[in-house]
């Protein structure tokens, strides 16, 4: 069993984005992003049969999809084909959880 404390995570810096890697495996892979304010992860997608889920710990922003934004905030949560456009922009400062299964 593996045990995560999301809070050892947070980590910001002003001038890019931070990400960890918290588990990967063949079934999936988990990754803790957190972002300052005006930071963001950008609309991107992949030519792969998975599925992303993007979960906001903290904060406030936008999941957006390349055509519309649409506000996230704690608890809110993201899920789509990853091959469907898809990215993260913060509004605050914000902590969200992606996972991808099966991981690409």
């Amino acid at each position: 069993m593996q045990v995560i404390d999301l809070s050892e995570y947070a980590q910001f810096k002003e001038d890019e984005k931070v990400l960890k890697l918290l588990h990967d495996s063949p079934s999936w892979r988990i990754i803790n992003f957190n972002f300052e304010a005006g930071q963001e992860l950008p609309v991107h997608s992949h030519d792969v049969d998975s599925e992303v889920m993007i979960l906001v710990l903290e904060g406030e922003g936008y999941f957006i999809d390349g055509e519309r934004e649409v506000e996230a905030k704690p608890g809110s949560m993201l899920i789509s084909k990853v091959s469907e456009p898809h990215g993260v922009k913060a509004k605050t400062r914000m902590r969200v959880l992606v996972a991808i299964a099966p991981p690409i």
